[in-house]
């Protein structure tokens, strides 16, 4: 049996302190040894921030301990009381976001992978809207399956990623259905990313969440999502040292943009709070992968 899913299903059990410790070890041998996963942060953390040296060493560090957080977190989920969850979630709306997201009934959401937004997707759906979203189909199939099983247990409904099947039933969703649709958007897995800017370099970027609010014709809005320092009740209600900030950008409506260029003008509203968001907070994103520079680094 794979171990990741191994792991993920014994979590369901085991006790927490455990799990967390068990997770945290790895990743921090992983950093320790300077595994792919954490060179690649570092790449992506060099060219958001600049850093070099040994200050890049710790920003990545606290960029691990960050993944290791969430996926903890995230192993914890289905045995999450509401409680706790609301209790972990603080949201910032400067834009009023939510008012018309009440007042649709709908909208999309374009999300980083930053900070922990499966427990902020377990927030919204009783909240504010139920959540829909898409996920990449992992392999094994087994661990893409208990991800989706996790995800339902707390409101979501996940669709995977399968090309334009998926695309056409998340128009259905969305021109049908109360719902947010979130989805994850800076790391493009469609193979069609549309070049923006981002941190002074050019990036592609999923086409998804602007070409969807186009479609049918909902506002969109950018998401970001980090870490805060829990202290006193807060941090005993939530049985966590952490929890996690859910930050609504400017609201962009499909009909203000123009009708040539309708979705890269979609694209780069999100994309400017986005790029702006993770500057600030760089720890919290768990870009472990390849990103979707359009040029060579030196």
């Amino acid at each position: 049996m794979n171990g990741f899913l191994l792991a993920f299903r014994a979590s369901r059990y085991a006790p927490r302190s455990l799990t967390r410790a068990l997770i945290w070890t790895g990743t921090m041998v992983q950093w320790a040894r300077h595994a792919k996963p954490a060179r690649r942060l570092e790449d992506n953390l060099h060219r958001v921030t600049g850093l070099q040296g040994a200050e890049l060493r710790a920003l990545s560090r606290r960029g691990m301990a960050s993944t290791a957080r969430y996926y903890a977190e995230t192993f914890e989920l289905g045995r999450m009381s509401p409680r706790s969850v609301d209790a972990r979630v603080r949201v910032e709306d400067p834009h009023g976001a939510l008012a018309r997201i009440a007042e649709d009934g709908r909208a999309v959401l374009a999300l980083s992978h930053s900070g922990n937004w499966d427990l902020v997707g377990a927030y919204a759906c009783r909240h504010i809207l139920p959540v829909v979203s898409v996920a990449e189909i992992l392999k094994p199939r087994e661990v893409f399956d208990e991800f989706v099983a996790l995800r339902e247990k707390v409101g979501m409904r996940i669709l995977g990623h399968e090309g334009g099947s998926t695309f056409r039933e998340l128009i259905r969703i969305g021109r049908n259905d109360r719902a947010i649709v979130c989805l994850l958007a800076d790391r493009d897995l469609s193979g069609s990313g549309i070049e923006v800017e981002m941190w002074g370099h050019g990036v592609k970027v999923a086409p998804g969440p602007a070409a969807l609010s186009a479609a049918v014709g909902s506002p969109l809005i950018p998401v970001h999502v980090h870490y805060e320092r829990l202290h006193g009740r807060q941090r005993l209600r939530a049985r966590s040292r952490w929890g996690a900030v859910l930050r609504f950008g400017p609201v962009t409506d499909p009909a203000d943009a123009p009708a040539d260029d309708r979705v890269g003008h979609l694209t780069r509203a999100w994309v400017q709070f986005m790029s702006e968001s993770i500057r600030e907070h760089p720890e919290d994103w768990h870009m472990l992968q390849r990103f979707g520079w359009t040029e060579t680094h030196g």
